[in-house]
């Protein structure tokens, strides 16, 4: 008699195999799992520790690892050993470049198995390209840091000057045109640095406040010619004499 295959005969198939997860992190048919295996079948889908021999130029060394390790895998353990990252390294395998996400007993390694370990040149140049960048940008950020503080130091002499103008004293015109030719000097240094991405903003950044301090100076001038220069005169005091006698000569 034929009968219809349901929702319990999937579930008795899904429960019938057994699941692995590879350290790689997929999940796959377990190899052997099922009672009716015999046991050098079961032996065999049992992961094995295996040590294989790594050569990096004159070095040689012996890691011990799992055979269902993956090539990626196997260069992190090796960049302890060789202060080598991981995405500087090159593992070759019997003459041929192994990936990251190939695993050792699925490409034949054993125990004792060689395995040759080269520097990846393209890696070695990026990162080399990378310090350069970040020691171009560290100098274009001390560059507008110092600018910034020395236009700070400018920026409270023009605040002093606000101050003693709107206290009704004048100040000579040469300090008001000297503070002004230095923050154009600084705008000149801002100018000149060379700048891009967030850079770029700190640098428009200082040259929007010399341009403040500056307008802020043109105003000052006029508020400064506007106040009259006072003259303070010494107003001197006779007192009379204290002796009223008359001087005596003598012989």
């Amino acid at each position: 008699m034929w009968r219809k295959k349901g929702s319990g005969d999937d579930e008795a198939t899904a429960e019938s195999v057994a699941w692995e997860r590879r350290p790689g992190g997929m999940l796959v048919q377990k190899r052997c799992s099922t009672s009716g295996d015999s046991p050098a079948a079961a032996s065999a889908s049992m992961a094995t520790v295996v040590r294989v021999r790594v050569v990096y130029g004159a070095a040689r060394h012996e890691v011990s690892v799992s055979s269902q390790v993956t090539f990626g895998e196997l260069k992190k353990v090796l960049a302890g050993d060789t202060d080598l990252q991981p995405a500087d390294q090159r593992l070759l395998y019997k003459g041929k470049e192994r990936g990251n996400c190939e695993y050792l007993d699925t490409c034949g390694v054993k125990n004792r198995s060689k395995i040759i370990l080269m520097e990846d040149v393209s890696s070695v140049e990026r990162r080399y390209l990378e310090r350069r960048r970040m020691a171009k940008m560290e100098s274009i950020n001390r560059a507008i840091s110092d600018t910034s503080m020395e236009i700070d130091k400018l920026g409270d002499q023009v605040a002093a000057i606000g101050k003693t103008i709107s206290n009704g004293t004048k100040v000579a015109d040469e300090q008001i045109s000297t503070l002004v030719e230095m923050l154009m000097r600084q705008a000149v240094v801002v100018e000149g640095i060379p700048a891009e991405g967030e850079a770029a903003f700190k640098k428009t950044l200082q040259a929007k406040r010399v341009q403040k301090f500056v307008e802020t100076l043109d105003a000052l001038k006029v508020s400064n010619d506007r106040v009259k220069p006072v003259f303070v005169s010494t107003k001197w005091e006779t007192f009379e004499s204290l002796n009223t006698s008359p001087w005596e000569f003598f012989d």
